[in-house]
């Protein structure tokens, strides 16, 4: 049996693509793995760009499977490998390199390879949408495609360059796959893409795509992944009131100053940002709002970092992913002035880690006493059961004979911490249904 290995960096766009690249596999009588270190025919490693440290990530990988793989086939994709496609052509690291249009013909592509066949990623069909629903996944949550590309153009990005412009998948498709991942018994689905809230298809947009979904009958619900915080409506934020939509988005902030948003180009103010994330809370009271930000910006100031760390802890979130500004060829904000020198970077990065290391805690804390609904992921060594509530924060049931990939209702009674961060204790069980 034909064994392929599969590494995934980056964002849960890729983790999507390469669960239903493994399905697909699987599928057709492929063992697959997703540890690169086993011994396997043929390696595909599914890239990401955003950043210098993504790219040394996996650039790594890439020496380390040439290192340790050498006589098996070694597949890059992904955003990198769109990226830096004739770099990574002519290099010997890898045998074949399938940029992001193409990934869809990676099964194609292996079974050309060993059939003897002419192999040219570049000869299959583009289609960035062509990815059946995962039925074998390395995860509990089934994650869901619906959009892909980006044309809002920040400053400092690369991904409109290596994800093309914005195009939406047919409505009917994503309601089809979102059926299909509920048969195989997935009880939740993540709604993923580049840039969510900018959905269109025919009349459909992105708030009447969500209604539809969230009337597909079955026991599952439905949570929204990483959006950027412009063009929504009130009447969005109620769509929070369904009971199968979980009250968590990961919300794009990149900073509190409204000189850096605008250095960036970004597409709202941070006083829209803080209004929003207030009617989130007024619709659903304990709405975990989590986000990403961007330090050492060219040109940002003390003042700047001093207006984001007030703003996060005003609208207290969650938690924030904090990124060091690294500059990107092909972008605008290569050619700024000022920028920002690294020691700088690196102490205002540990700034906004330790205030968020703070608001994760106080957040989490809060629930103690209330209930979540859990959906068990794993049993850990104890026996007990883990995984996470609606409101996407980790749980601990103490007590044991509880099944994996089932809904519980329990009452949160305690935090501790466990793999460096607060986790919250919940206990009387109850078997829930959506």
């Amino acid at each position: 049996m034909t064994k392929i290995a599969f590494k995934t960096l980056g964002c849960r766009l890729n983790l999507f693509e390469t669960d239903s690249l493994m399905s697909e596999f699987s599928a057709k009588g492929y063992e697959v793995t997703d540890d690169v270190n086993a011994e396997a025919d043929v390696y595909i490693i599914n890239t990401c760009t955003v950043t210098n440290q993504s790219d040394q990530k996996s650039k790594r990988v890439m020496n380390r499977t040439k290192r340790l793989h050498d006589n098996s086939v070694k597949i890059v994709t992904g955003c990198m490998a769109t990226n830096y496609k004739e770099q990574l052509q002519e290099s010997d690291k890898v045998d074949y390199v399938v940029d992001n249009d193409h990934k869809t013909s990676i099964v194609e592509l292996v079974e050309a390879h060993f059939a003897g066949e002419t192999a040219d990623p570049d000869l299959f069909e583009k289609d960035v949408f062509n990815y059946e629903p995962a039925k074998t996944t390395a995860h509990t949550r089934a994650l869901i495609k619906i959009q892909d590309g980006c044309n809002n153009f920040c400053t400092y990005c690369i991904i409109p360059k290596v994800r093309g412009r914005a195009i939406s998948r047919p409505v009917e498709e994503v309601l089809e796959n979102i059926r299909k991942v509920v048969s195989y018994g997935f009880k939740e689905v993540v709604l993923t893409g580049v840039n969510l809230g900018t959905y269109q298809y025919d009349d459909v947009d992105f708030e009447e795509l969500v209604k539809r979904i969230l009337t597909i009958p079955g026991n599952f619900r439905v949570r929204i992944s990483s959006m950027e915080p412009d063009g929504f409506t009130d009447s969005f934020f109620k769509l929070f009131h369904h009971h199968k939509l979980t009250p968590h988005i990961h919300l794009c902030l990149q900073s509190g100053s409204e000189t850096i948003l605008k250095k960036m180009r970004r597409m709202y103010t941070g006083e829209l940002f803080e209004l929003m994330t207030m009617k989130l809370r007024e619709e659903v009271p304990g709405f975990n709002i989590t986000t990403d930000i961007i330090v050492g910006f060219p040109g940002e100031t003390e003042q700047d970092i001093e207006d984001t760390l007030a703003m996060s802890e005003r609208i207290n979130f969650g938690h924030i992913h904090t990124f060091k500004y690294s500059v990107r060829k092909g972008t605008r904000a290569e050619r700024l002035p000022e920028q920002i020198h690294g020691d700088i970077k690196t102490e205002r990065s540990e700034r906004v880690r330790k205030l968020s290391e703070k608001m994760r805690e106080s957040y989490r804390r809060n629930f103690i006493g209330k209930t979540q609904v859990v959906l068990v992921e794993r049993i850990n060594d104890e026996g007990f059961a883990t995984g996470y509530g609606e409101n996407y924060i980790p749980i601990v049931i103490r007590e044991k004979n509880l099944q994996t990939n089932t809904f519980y209702k329990v009452e949160l009674s305690d935090l501790i911490y466990g793999n460096n961060e607060p986790v919250l204790i919940g206990k009387k069980a109850t078997a829930f249904v959506y």
